[in-house]
């Protein structure tokens, strides 16, 4: 169904970009009519057998699969912009004389602005700062740094040299320990032979730890998850450990595999916290689900890490996430929990970010005074 509503919706923005650009005074001189359509009918039928393949194989089927993708982006931006000057026009009732010229205006505005997501999107994920005051926290553990990410989606896109571009600033943060917080692959497992070696490049005396995301789950999460712990990457399934004297990490495996195993949302956070947690604890989940906020605030758990948003991705989306997630990103209370939602280093689909790209996050946790 997915599948249908996606093809439609490409296939109709499309038609529309493909029209409307039809009007530009350049294009109509030196094309003919027969041409373009022509054109626009051989890169739909490219856009369509792309999205048909798919952009997680890690062989060919990549290229067209990304393509199509990437394509229905730029056709998403191209549409808005040329939708505005259609309505400030009046789709042609008013403004006639001006109509050709906005349009040809509309169309370069969707090219920039496409082209600017592309870039937000390929480059390297920023790092955003954020300070905790962590209840419970021992004043010995004062100004400890931890480094977050999430969504990496390791895969076709991005591979183990993306990765080592991002691991180099994770080590430039020097923190104590690096938590990934689920979707590291897009599906199926890397079997890149280089990430191991990358991972294992990662400076954090107190390790590094993982959570599993939905994505793993799209592929063979076992061998995902050997594949990561290859690279020294630990796993926390419904499993807490002492990070540090005084500070207890604690991680929850995805919930969407809770539900198709037959368990319940909060499956997993039950079985990790039956009682209240006692002194500073990190709760990393991946997906920042209505229920599972309530009952980590519930359970007395200070600070919980999720991802899955992407921030939306591209603007106006954050708009439609927010209508599912309590939290798409950034920094937030609940009751005496606080939520950090990342909008993560990579993406899915269209490697576009509009309007702000890729983070990592570093936590500097402070004792309360």
């Amino acid at each position: 169904m997915f599948n249908i509503v996606l093809n439609i919706a490409g296939s109709l923005m499309h038609l529309y970009v493909a029209a409307r650009l039809y009007r530009i005074d350049a294009i109509r001189s030196r094309i003919r009519p027969r041409g373009w359509a022509l054109g626009a009918l051989l890169l739909w039928l490219v856009y369509l057998g792309g999205v048909h393949l798919g952009d997680e194989a890690l062989d060919w089927r990549w290229w067209p699969g990304q393509f199509a993708m990437t394509w229905l982006g730029i056709l998403f931006l191209m549409s808005s912009c040329l939708l505005l000057a259609d309505l400030a026009t009046g789709f042609g009732f008013w403004w006639r004389p001006h109509k050709r010229k906005l349009t040809a205006g509309a169309a370069l505005a969707g090219i920039l602005v496409s082209a600017f997501a592309i870039y937000q999107g390929v480059r390297t994920p920023l790092v955003v700062e954020h300070e905790v005051v962590l209840r419970g926290l021992p004043p010995a553990l004062d100004g400890t740094v931890l480094v977050a990410l999430s969504d990496i989606h390791l895969g076709a896109q991005r591979r183990a040299d993306w990765m080592e571009k991002v691991v180099a600033r994770i080590n430039e943060v020097n923190p104590a320990a690096v938590l990934l917080l689920g979707d590291q692959v897009e599906s199926d497992p890397p079997s890149d032979p280089h990430l191991a070696g990358v991972l294992r490049a990662i400076r954090a005396p107190r390790g590094v730890w993982a959570v599993t995301g939905n994505h793993e789950y799209y592929g063979n999460a076992a061998a995902t998850i050997a594949e990561f712990s290859d690279g020294g990457v630990h796993w926390l399934r419904d499993q807490r450990v002492e990070l540090l004297p005084g500070l207890t990490l604690a991680g929850i495996d995805d919930i969407g595999s809770r539900l198709r195993s037959g368990g319940t949302v909060l499956s997993g956070l039950e079985r990790l916290y039956p009682a209240p947690a006692q002194g500073a604890t990190i709760l990393m989940a991946h997906i920042p689900a209505a229920p599972v906020i309530e009952r980590a605030a519930a359970r007395g758990i200070g600070l919980m890490l999720s991802g899955h948003t992407h921030g939306g991705q591209i603007w106006p989306f954050n708009y439609l996430v927010a209508q599912r997630f309590p939290y798409v990103d950034g920094a937030h209370s609940a009751g005496d929990l606080q939520v950090i939602v990342t909008r993560g280093a990579g993406g899915w689909g269209p490697r576009m970010r509009l309007w702000k790209p890729g983070e990592m996050l570093k936590l500097t946790l402070r004792a309360p005074r």
